[in-house]
């Protein structure tokens, strides 16, 4: 655990803590509003094509419409044929929705794509704004990011509800995208820097639970309030419930700390402890953990900047420029991260949403079908804080990946007649899946280094708006050639995802890194004790699942040896330092291990120890 860690579990969980909590949880779940806006504000509807529009006083009965409701047939008078006319005018069916976006600007014959643009716009603005808000968050802090972006999402919000063309409310959404990360992940990794290890996972957890209960009251405002304009200045007026509260919110002192802000974080630190009626170290003894997490982060950058990947061989300003576009690529760990958490986030994201945008093709009652979506994500985030617990974060993933990926591959089967079969299996499936996005949520918050891990998660997380902003078209589209591709689609999705989750490092019940430094650190010496347990020949006993058994006392006791030596020749001097001088007496012999030695002998060697080990 790192020493910065050791003091947020002397804090522990009190008023502070709770405060932080509350006023976050609530900030993230306002978005959920504007980001599952378009079942209901740009709905699929019948319409009826009113032929003579040119001419009102032209009576409707001398028209013909076609059959799919575009073009009417009109007399010519001077020929006395009739002409084929297009439809500027419908009548649309209200039975369900009110006044839309949809019936008021006539998104339909030819103007569809319209429709669903006015979904996947607002993911297209995530997909700008999730990295550059990243950026600023780890640059300038996350409170600030926070902030001016939860004032400037509410005003073009509340804007937006009236302004008159199809145009300028399709560029209020791509705008509220790019603020979107800004609220949710800036927020979600405030609240997780301010939260002791001891509660970090059901933190991570539990963080989420307000979109859940966002989505069912989504689905029951929307029934009441049929008008879009109505629906959706009522949610966005939300937001100022949440202003005061910035008032009260503290920066991270993680970030404060590795950014070298010491007296912020020691203002922060001591504030968090009068408010919590706790007693923390001396001032000087947290300065100099303080100063310690700003020596890392000094010593990470230095070694990033000696030539690794794009930054070597270019001129200064560019080299600067291509350092920081490319630093979650930069070392071998932190870009297999990278990776596979993009990749994961693109699946879930295409999944989570493409059955979120399903209502009219899975159910005749379009809110009842928000309300259950909402629904069965409660138990994906209350039910997954003793299940991530006590087996993990990755494995947790892969297995509701799997689930979710056979729900989905199950739908073409089901016999035309039995819709609640495919409702059901849709609603397991966004279970299974709202499961795997939130676990994912906390894995990749620690996967990622404090110096880079709002950059890292932000980008990830762009990778998800990736995905949602493909998926209405995957549904609309696809949907109507063939009516079992879009699920087909979203189950391989969910299967490849689960299998590439198991390239990834399990980060249970371990202290998060701050720099990259650490991640690469703790990768080698992760590496070596892995090479060590497959020459002792115990795999089964213990590693890396610890639920497998512990390793017998002679192994451990190898383990530890070797371990040892490795770590004192890979750790900086002021931290090997610190490292016990004993080693555990005795040793283990050959004799005392659980393996059969082999008839012929091989002697490895390895250049970063000086131990050599005989088999």
């Amino acid at each position: 655990m790192s020493q910065l860690d050791g003091i947020l579990r002397q804090l522990g969980t009190g008023k502070w803590n709770v405060l932080h909590f509350v006023a976050l949880a609530y900030c993230v779940s306002l978005p959920c509003y504007h980001t599952l806006a378009g079942p209901f504000l740009a709905p699929k509807q019948n319409y009826q094509c009113l032929p003579g529009a040119s001419d009102p006083t032209q009576p409707v009965t001398s028209h013909v419409t076609s059959q799919d409701g575009c073009t009417y047939l009109e007399r010519d008078p001077a020929s006395g044929k009739p002409q084929e006319q297009p439809c500027r005018r419908w009548a649309f069916d209200n039975t369900t929705f009110g006044p839309t976006v949809t019936s008021e600007f006539g998104l339909v014959c030819g103007r569809e794509y319209l429709r669903v643009a006015y979904t996947s716009i607002y993911m297209s603005g995530v997909l700008v704004g999730a990295p550059l808000n990243g950026l600023l968050a780890d640059k300038y802090g996350r409170r600030p990011t926070i902030a001016i972006g939860s004032v400037v999402y509410a005003v073009v919000a509340v804007a937006s509800s009236w302004l008159p063309s199809l145009t300028s409310v399709l560029a209020s959404r791509f705008l509220l995208g790019t603020l979107h990360a800004a609220i949710l992940k800036a927020g979600y990794i405030l609240a997780m820097e301010v939260s002791s290890p001891r509660v970090r996972p059901v933190l991570g957890i539990v963080m989420y639970l307000p979109w859940a209960l966002g989505t069912m009251a989504w689905g029951g405002a929307a029934y009441l309030l049929r008008s879009w304009r109505w629906l959706q200045l009522s949610v966005s007026l939300l937001f100022l419930l949440f202003l005061p509260a910035l008032l009260l919110l503290d920066e991270s002192p993680r970030w404060l700390a590795v950014r070298g802000y010491h007296s912020h974080a020691l203002a922060v630190l001591q504030r968090a402890a009068r408010w919590n009626g706790v007693h923390l170290p001396p001032r000087h003894r947290l300065l100099q953990v303080i100063r310690d997490s700003q020596i890392e982060e000094t010593a990470s950058s230095s070694s990033a900047s000696r030539g690794v990947g794009p930054c070597s061989g270019q001129p200064e300003a560019v080299r600067g420029y291509f350092c920081q576009a490319f630093i979650l690529f930069r070392t071998p760990r932190l870009r297999g991260i990278t990776l596979g958490t993009c990749y994961n986030y693109l699946a879930v994201g295409m999944v989570y949403y493409g059955l979120s945008f399903s209502g009219e093709y899975l159910s005749s009652d379009p809110y009842l079908y928000m309300v259950l979506m909402g629904l069965v994500e409660v138990p994906a985030y209350t039910l997954m804080i003793p299940v991530v617990t006590n087996c993990g974060r990755r494995s947790t993933i892969v297995v509701f990946f799997l689930l979710s990926g056979v729900m989905l591959l199950l739908l073409p089967f089901i016999p035309e007649g039995c819709g609640w079969v495919a409702v059901c299996l849709a609603l397991v499936g966004k279970m299974t899946i709202t499961a795997a996005f939130q676990v994912l949520a906390l894995y990749s918050s620690e996967l990622f280094p404090t110096e880079v891990r709002t950059r890292g998660t932000c980008t990830a997380f762009m990778m998800s708006r990736v995905g949602s902003m493909v998926s209405p078209f995957i549904t609309e589209y696809l949907g109507s050639a063939r009516g079992w591709m879009p699920s087909v689609v979203f189950g391989a999705a969910s299967l490849v995802a689960g299998a590439a989750t198991l390239g990834l490092p399990e980060t249970g019940g371990t202290s998060l890194p701050d720099t990259i430094t650490q991640l690469e650190d703790r990768a080698a010496g992760q590496g070596y004790r892995k090479l060590l347990w497959a020459m002792t020949g115990d795999m089964g006993g213990g590693w890396p699942c610890r639920a497998r058994g512990a390793p017998t006392p002679q192994v451990a006791a190898l383990l530890h040896h070797h371990a040892h030596l490795h770590t004192q020749n890979h750790l900086p001097t002021h931290l090997s330092a610190d490292l016990p001088t004993q080693l555990p007496t005795p040793l283990p012999t050959q004799d005392d291990l659980p393996i059969q030695p082999p008839t012929h002998l091989h002697t490895y060697s390895y250049p970063s120890t000086s131990a050599h080990l005989s088999l």
